[in-house]
């Protein structure tokens, strides 16, 4: 079974986060998972990219501290580090949930 790392939030810098936010495709995962409010698959996210380039979206998003991804079955499912993030940069998710 496939066992994702996680930064430590205190490692987390925010040229990292700033990096993966930067790209539309990780912003939009990042607002859907802001919108749900709950954990998604893969599958639940309208990404017009091939599953491949899904995958390292979400890596990228995983290494710079924005989500968390746990394996349940065969699915993968992410949620946003709310409150770790929300001590470590406040403001910051407020700032990603306007368009």
């Amino acid at each position: 079974m496939k066992e994702y790392r996680h930064p430590a939030i205190d490692d987390v810098a925010l040229e990292s986060v700033m990096h993966a936010l930067a790209d539309p495709c990780r912003l939009a995962i990042v607002r859907a998972l802001r919108q749900a409010g709950r954990e998604l698959a893969c599958n639940e996210f309208d990404l017009a990219v091939s599953k491949a380039t899904c995958s390292h979206h979400f890596e990228v998003l995983r290494d710079a501290g924005l989500i968390e991804t746990r394996i349940e079955g065969t699915k993968g499912l992410s949620k946003i580090r709310e409150k770790e993030l929300k001590r470590r940069f406040p403001g910051l998710l407020q700032l990603i949930d306007r368009e």
